[in-house]
């Protein structure tokens, strides 16, 4: 499994064994899950790759782990004895990663699945991703109006809906939500967790709104507890980048905060299992608590608009403000929308992979697969495709760049790789002293 952020980790390694074990959910049972699943896991090297804090917060366990460029997971996975491949990255990766591949099984007798998908909300950049994940075996949807969405999009340029199979987000779960059990909680009035997102909203102002009222809310209510639930800690990256992290702008705030007011890491799903009500703008979090039978709050205070991603909850009954909330109002979720965005839960969780599931083992004992073949080529989009294939260190007929093989890096020398490693550290360092410290000044300074 190739993954190029803790959140893509999170979906792909989880995604792997629903699909080959079927058993329960690997973070609960780990154990029962290693002895069926041998996962196999590469961390795409780039500004995301994860941390072993934040792999360790995942709470999936590989058998193997190796950090590994665009071009040395292909010639790995080439070598190596693998039946699935689950491509868990941003758009461009899986696009290159698939080109790669295509060029290295050419008239190969026998070759892993290909599996891709999304990590959770797909509220923008419809078209430009799902085209980009063309060319795999199998391309997941996380609800059915997902699966709607993706075929009309591959049936609307010409290109095969067929690799697209409904199944469900594989990191829902946990015990449904028990209103009583908040009267044993340290504090009686129960706990408010604000699931805090990367890049939503992008920008000072409103960051610190929302944090300001979150604050405001545990003034206001000293029997309850308030967690800030946190995503990455400063300098380290998920899936979006954060410049202007929650853990700085709490500091900055006129008059501290109550000692019913904290910042939480952790797995989302220990988290919820002590939540009564979570607020969020847009997190794939709401899913994970509508999922439990939790009280969700989809906020509104910003408006409800596509660069948020609030609009993804309109029709949910979940959309409510921060007003609203300090009033003790509790948001119930229209049964017929959350069946419909895979919110599933008893039954329906259970065999939500079941098609999935089939489809991939149908595949796997196929005598031979066809090439992969993606949607995008050199004749389709001769001026796009060749730029992504780059990024990723791939020439436009999908071979590898001289010398960014891992055969070329076996070829260095000691010293040089040590040489190598370090820069490449250092350029990391730098890249996200850039984007969190440099950038925001510039941006500042521009609008003087």
């Amino acid at each position: 499994m190739l993954a190029d952020s803790d959140t893509r980790w999170k979906w792909g390694a989880l995604t792997a064994h629903r699909l080959l074990s079927g058993a329960s959910d690997p973070r609960r049972d780990a154990a029962a899950a290693g002895r069926e699943v041998a996962l196999h896991g590469y961390l795409l090297r780039g500004r995301a790759t994860p941390t072993v804090r934040q792999l360790a917060e995942v709470g999936v366990t590989a058998q193997a782990m190796r950090e590994v460029t665009g071009t040395e997971f292909v010639t790995a996975v080439d070598r190596g004895k693998y039946d699935v491949l689950v491509v868990s990255c941003v758009g461009g990766a899986v696009q290159a990663i698939l080109h790669g591949l295509a060029r290295a099984w050419e008239g190969a007798d026998r070759r892993p699945v290909v599996v891709t998908g999304y990590v959770g909300v797909v509220y923008e950049k419809l078209a430009d991703g799902l085209l980009l994940r063309h060319g795999a075996d199998v391309v997941l949807a996380n609800s059915r109006h997902d699966a709607d969405r993706f075929r009309d999009v591959y049936t609307g340029v010409g290109a095969s809906p067929d690799s697209v199979v409904e199944c469900a987000l594989p990191f829902l779960g946990g015990a449904p939500y028990d209103g009583t059990a908040r009267r044993a909680r340290r504090y009686r009035g129960g706990t408010v967790v604000f699931a805090v997102q990367p890049s939503v909203p992008d920008n000072r102002a409103d960051r610190t709104y929302l944090l300001r009222r979150a604050v405001e809310h545990a003034r206001r209510h000293p029997d309850r507890e308030v967690l800030v639930k946190l995503r990455s800690k400063p300098g380290e990256h998920t899936t979006h980048i954060e410049e202007l992290p929650y853990q700085k702008l709490v500091a900055r705030l006129d008059g501290g905060t109550p000692a019913n007011f904290r910042l939480a890491y952790g797995n989302m799903g220990e988290v919820l299992d002590t939540t009564d009500l979570l607020v969020t703008v847009s997190s794939t979090a709401a899913l994970e608590s509508l999922h439990r039978g939790i009280p969700t709050a989809v906020l509104t205070d910003l408006g409800v608009r596509e660069v948020l991603g609030n609009h993804h909850f309109l029709g949910s009954g979940c959309l409510a403000s921060w007003d609203e909330i300090d009033a003790g109002y509790l948001p119930e979720p229209d049964p017929a929308w959350t069946a419909r965005q895979g919110v599933a839960v008893g039954d329906a969780y259970r065999t939500a992979f079941d098609a999935a599931r089939a489809r991939v083992a149908e595949l796997a004992a196929a005598d031979r697969l066809p090439p992969l073949s993606p949607y995008y080529t050199p004749v389709t989009a001769p001026g796009y495709l060749p730029r992504i294939l780059g990024r990723y260190g791939f020439q436009p007929d999908g071979t590898p760049r001289p010398g960014t093989t891992a055969d070329g890096a076996a070829e260095a020398g000691g010293l040089r790789r040590v040489v190598r490693n370090t820069m490449r550290e250092a350029a990391r360092g730098a890249y996200r002293h850039g984007v969190q410290r440099v950038a925001p000044v510039i941006r500042r300074m521009g609008e003087l």
